[in-house]
């Protein structure tokens, strides 16, 4: 499980948005390549950068600084808001991006989703805004689509999402806990990444979404932001909880190897190593004994 660190940039400036409303944003850091240094220095895995300028208004004016960041850290980078076209997916990769997250265009055009998807395999991660009773909202929580959790990971599943991230509609992260329901039903449906991305109150909460499990499979990431910022605990204390909690060598399921071999194919550089990868898990799961091949 990875720990990701987010970083909200609005008009060149690092922020956070206490109630997800873009116009009660409160300043953190006028300097965000800094502000994403610290949180690596501090234990964080992998960096969530939201433009929201991008996202809100389709200014992409913070583009170049969101490259910036992705340049001075040595861990791999996704980027979200505004993402709305090849073009911009394009654009964003060519940035040394890892992932492009992208959350309507998902939804309201799966034929450039699939075709995002076959051009940059493994590169496109989706995020699902889920209401309570699991309808997908689109446009920032602003529309309802009619559509629910469970078709919608399936659909998006099979046109070739690298993973999925799931935010809950409304939802406090400082007082209310995640839904781990809608969490349980992701990872026990897909076998690629899932990450809780709408946040956590305390370490409790951590340590509940680190021991979730279903079906074999298990959650692949958390970012966190606002609940280190308010002080609820340091990074350090969260990728301690990371490394202690629910944390096992083996043995393991054939479907623990197989999403843990989903998330080794999105992190390697050279498919053969992937390949490689897959030949050994047949070969583990056919017994282990004979020569494979």
């Amino acid at each position: 499980m990875e720990l990701y660190a987010r970083v909200n940039i609005l008009d060149g400036r690092a922020v956070r948005l206490p109630y997800g409303d873009i116009h009660d944003v409160i300043a953190l850091d006028d300097d965000p390549v800094n502000r994403a240094r610290g949180w690596i220095s501090k234990g964080a895995d992998r960096l969530h950068i939201v433009d929201l300028d991008a996202a809100a208004y389709g200014d992409y004016k913070n583009r170049k600084l969101i490259g910036d960041i992705i340049r001075a850290v040595d861990v791999p980078v996704q980027v979200g808001g505004g993402i709305r076209s090849q073009a911009e997916v394009d654009r964003v990769l060519g940035m040394g991006a890892w992932r492009v997250v992208i959350g309507t265009l998902a939804i309201i055009d799966q034929v450039l989703f699939w075709e995002l998807n076959r051009q940059h395999p493994h590169r496109i991660m989706v995020s699902l805004d889920v209401r309570p009773d699991l309808e997908i909202s689109i446009k920032g929580w602003t529309e309802q689509t009619g559509e629910y959790l469970e078709e919608t990971l399936i659909n998006l599943s099979s046109g070739g999402a690298a993973g999925f991230m799931i935010s809950e509609v409304g939802r406090d992260a400082l007082v209310e806990p995640p839904n781990f329901e809608a969490l349980k039903m992701a990872v026990a449906l897909v076998d690629e990444p899932v990450i809780a991305a709408g946040g956590v109150r305390d370490l409790d909460d951590i340590a509940t979404l680190v021991n979730l499990t279903e079906n074999g499979h298990k959650l692949a990431g958390l970012v966190v932001g606002r609940e280190v910022t308010a002080g609820r605990f340091t990074v350090e204390e969260a990728a301690e909880a990371f490394a202690t909690a629910g944390h096992v060598q083996g043995p393991w399921t054939r479907a623990e190897l197989d999403s843990a071999l989903a998330r080794y194919r999105d992190a390697v550089a050279d498919p053969t190593d992937a390949d490689a990868a897959t030949v050994f898990v047949d070969w583990l799961g056919a017994g282990g004994t004979e020569a494979p091949g």
